[in-house]
């Protein structure tokens, strides 16, 4: 077992160590090579480039499941999307099957409004932030239109740090 956690902690492309498991501000959690390092200004890293991404561990929810009434879970894809499902879900990789409750909702962004105005159209902003954390302020009289994939009315957007 020991050995397991020493060969984990080196990178496989140079040998170095490690470093300790870092959270994005999306919640994704990374180890860089200790030789390596990312460069804010540049937006490049510099030395050893390895990253190892580690899956994000489900979080049981104080909701229960309006299908069977267990307990949902809080889970998020691999491309970052969040979910809540059943607890009681589970996927068998051999027979690529589904079992226990099917329930599951896709957890979307929030809007909450603001007391400011618009400075292109002069409507009120609202505060989104979207499902993994990131946030923008936007015109309450723009909308997306899937069909033609654009913006409907007023596009004004202001991403926050």
């Amino acid at each position: 077992m020991e050995k397991n956690k020493i060969e984990e902690s080196v990178c496989p492309k140079c040998g170095s160590t490690l470093s300790e498991v870092i959270t994005t501000k999306s919640g994704k959690r990374l180890q860089r090579c200790s030789a390596g390092s990312w460069n804010e200004e540049t937006r490049q890293t510099e030395g050893c480039a390895f990253v190892k991404w580690l899956p994000v561990p489900d979080e049981t929810l104080d909701e229960k499941c309006p299908k069977c009434g267990a307990p949902l879970i809080l889970s998020t894809t691999r491309f970052g999307k969040k979910l809540k499902k059943c607890s009681t879900n589970s996927w068998d990789p051999k027979t690529r099957t589904s079992s226990g409750c099917d329930y599951v909702e896709w957890v979307k962004g929030t809007s909450e409004p603001l007391d400011e105005k618009c400075p292109d159209c002069g409507e009120n902003l609202v505060l989104y932030t979207t499902s993994s954390g990131k946030r923008m302020k936007k015109c309450s009289a723009g909308s997306w239109d899937k069909e033609t994939r654009s913006v409907v009315g007023c596009n004004y957007v202001e991403w926050l740090k």
